[in-house]
């Protein structure tokens, strides 16, 4: 196994080159997870991996409560099934609580002020309302809690890792608060080795080939915790070695060898880059910079047989979409083709025209 191997691989375990699956909650569901605070870009990482699906066809998957957003993992926003919501956050919401504490310390919200909050939004939320930001802003206002020095998102997102609220339909373009038990059936608890197994399984499943240590950042857990999963799971993947590192795939995992040039336009904070705590089989060092921020910024990606090649953007029009492209290396006529397909399938999710500028080094 080689670096270039390694990133075709996850081309291919992460559905990014072709799919099996027919819906939304089926790809975030294999997934485990999906980095999500970027949220048009998040609905286009599945765009991206389900052929001829849209962008209506995502939001109605959120909308319906199929699909979750809310805060997971290290923590951050992320896209989970709804039948993975309560095991992940059993598992994950002790960990990333811990470095909450420390700042509600210096806020001043103390354990009553977030049971006031938690009892405010359940009653706000009760019956299947759905509240954007600002209302229930409004309602915090009401009982004197302040939301100033990003207080409010503190309460919201521990109001999350509680399971008290998650992401609810959209209203009139904004995001909205629900209440999960509204949302989503509470499913039996599971133990914690069955969770960590579970979440570790998944993983190295659709993220392959993986290291520990990428399992660690992913997911957020102690190294320990990792560890632990580690070992509950690893009869059913096979371990290879490469450059000192040991990677698992599962037993039944085959790379496809291609010549074809394969092209794609990957959206802001992608699994295929963020998910992985050694990024060098698919991000050359000397292009780091112009990929990611110096304040961990992920910009959008243009990735050219298994390689980040390029960055782009994109300026959406009443009737047409321009893409425009950044490539780091000379552009060939057969990659210009492929550039512009990419972006044909971007417009085409969008459901509008597509206009594509491409600049070369």
């Amino acid at each position: 196994m080689n670096l270039t191997e390694i990133a075709n691989s996850r081309l291919i375990s992460q559905q990014i080159a072709g799919t099996k699956f027919k819906t939304a909650k089926q790809i975030v569901s294999w997934m485990g997870a999906m980095q999500a605070q970027d949220y048009a870009m998040v609905k286009w990482a599945l765009g991206v991996r389900l052929p001829n699906s849209t962008e209506q066809t995502i939001q109605a998957a959120v909308d319906k409560g199929e699909i979750i957003r809310t805060h997971l993992l290290r923590p951050t926003w992320h896209l989970v099934s709804a039948d993975d919501i309560y095991w992940m956050l059993e598992l994950t919401a002790p960990q990333f609580k811990i470095p909450f504490k420390s700042r509600h310390k210096e806020l001043g919200i103390t354990s009553a002020i977030l049971t006031k909050s938690n009892s405010i939004l359940e009653k706000a939320l009760r019956g299947g309302r759905h509240l954007i930001r600002e209302e229930i802003l409004a309602e915090y206002t009401k009982a004197k809690i302040a939301t100033d020095e990003n207080r409010a998102s503190h309460l919201l997102g521990w109001a999350e890792s509680e399971g008290i609220i998650c992401s609810g339909a959209e209203k009139n373009g904004k995001q909205t608060y629900a209440l999960l038990e509204e949302r989503v059936p509470k499913t039996p608890s599971l133990t914690k080795e069955e969770t960590l197994a579970k979440l570790a399984k998944r993983y190295f499943t659709s993220h392959c080939p993986a290291t520990l240590q990428d399992f660690i950042w992913w997911s957020g857990l102690s190294a320990g915790d990792a560890r632990l999963a580690l070992e509950l799971v690893k009869s059913d993947f096979t371990l290879e070695t490469f450059d000192s590192n040991t990677y698992l795939l599962p037993h039944s995992f085959s790379s496809i060898k291609t010549e074809q040039e394969s092209t794609y336009l990957l959206p802001a904070f992608d699994e295929f880059v963020i998910s992985y705590k050694d990024r060098s089989a698919i991000l050359p060092f000397e292009n780091q910079k112009q990929t990611i921020s110096s304040n961990g910024i992920f910009w959008p990606i243009v990735v050219v047989n298994g390689q980040v090649k390029g960055t782009w953007k994109r300026t959406i029009k009443k009737d047409k979409v321009i893409v425009e492209v950044q490539l780091f290396i000379k552009l060939t006529k057969s990659l210009k083709n492929s550039i512009e397909k990419a972006s044909e399938q971007f417009g085409n999710y969008l459901e509008k025209k597509t206009e594509t500028i491409v600049k070369a080094a």
